[in-house]
């Protein structure tokens, strides 16, 4: 296995006009994990997402989406509770709404028992998000467990903080943070969504340094238009520029494509700072879509706008 991913799946009903006015949804599938791993087989990767869907139609339907995206469907399974739902408004500028519809879901009722069967040993990475902890106290336990057992056998864990105050508190998601981070080869915040809840800080700098001292050998911290501030523990922080984006319908789900793809190419054996630029790039090229799998970027497409990127004058600014 290339990739594996935790967490939960969702059906999507999102809108081409804002929650407020909206009449008309649009049917999909999305949420940070299946997002990451569209987004990771996309990139080439065998990608495995360990999860539970409601035992009714749409949990069916999105078994069948991320088996014809590419995803490994064999964790996908029924599990007690319904499946999950949002709905979501169009998001150009990035300040969108969510209507969540996943209280008692199958994926929140998730279990360290889950991975009884999943070869978590042989993944080369494993991706997990604090979306996923703060589904419930169980699948707190889950990420945990899942992310000591990977670490243990050599795998490289990513972890996303991803914090949402509708999900979880600020105590409880940095508790999660400094549980996972000493296991993680990388730690994504986003800045200063994050790092100013979780780290104290919207310094990008500062919110790497924090994620060191929590344990994180290599911390990618992301800041939207402001590209990604790269920082290892045996070299000075690097800012990444952003990639322009061609065109920008809905931001959601960009930072799911950003890990997802990174993940793949770290699981691919890339460098890290060439895995996190593959990254960015697939997230540049995903705004083009509505909803959190509505912009899939191809290999091919990733790779050209990186070799567009690398003709222009460098932008990278050390820290």
């Amino acid at each position: 296995m290339d990739v594996v991913v935790i967490g939960e799946p969702l059906v999507e009903f999102s809108a081409a006009r804002p929650l407020t006015e909206a009449a008309d949804f649009r049917l999909s599938f999305s949420g940070d994990a299946l997002n990451a791993a569209v987004a990771a087989a996309a990139a080439g990767a065998h990608v495995a997402l360990v999860t539970r869907v409601g035992r009714d139609e749409f949990g069916e339907r999105l078994i069948a989406f991320a088996a014809a995206h590419g995803v490994d469907t064999r964790w996908m399974r029924p599990g007690d509770g319904p499946t999950g739902a949002y709905a979501v408004g169009a998001d150009p500028t990035g300040e969108r709404a969510f209507v969540y519809l996943r209280a008692a879901s199958a994926a929140s009722r998730m279990t360290p028992a889950v991975l009884d069967d999943v070869p978590l040993e042989s993944a080369r990475v494993l991706l997990v998000s604090g979306i996923t902890a703060a589904l419930s106290a169980s699948c707190g336990e889950l990420v945990r467990h899942a992310v000591r057992r990977a670490g243990a056998a050599g795998g490289r864990v990513v972890y996303d903080p991803n914090f949402r105050s509708r999900l979880t508190t600020a105590e409880a998601a940095r508790a999660t943070l400094a549980a996972v981070a000493p296991h993680s080869a990388l730690v994504t915040p986003s800045c200063p969504g994050d790092s100013t809840a979780l780290l104290g800080t919207a310094d990008p700098a500062e919110a790497a340094r924090a994620c060191h001292r929590l344990g994180a050998p290599a911390v990618a911290v992301t800041q939207g238009p402001g590209g990604v501030l790269l920082s290892t523990a045996d070299a000075p922080p690097v800012t990444i520029p952003a990639f322009p984006a061609r065109e920008i319908l809905d931001q959601t789900g960009a930072g799911d494509a950003f890990a997802g793809t990174l993940a793949a190419r770290l699981a691919q054996g890339e460098p890290l700072a060439d895995a996190v630029r593959a990254g960015m790039a697939a997230a540049a090229i995903s705004l083009a879509g509505q909803g959190g799998t509505g912009r899939v970027a191809t290999p091919e497409e990733i790779e050209e706008l990186l070799h567009t990127a690398s003709a222009q004058p460098s932008g990278q600014n050390r820290r």
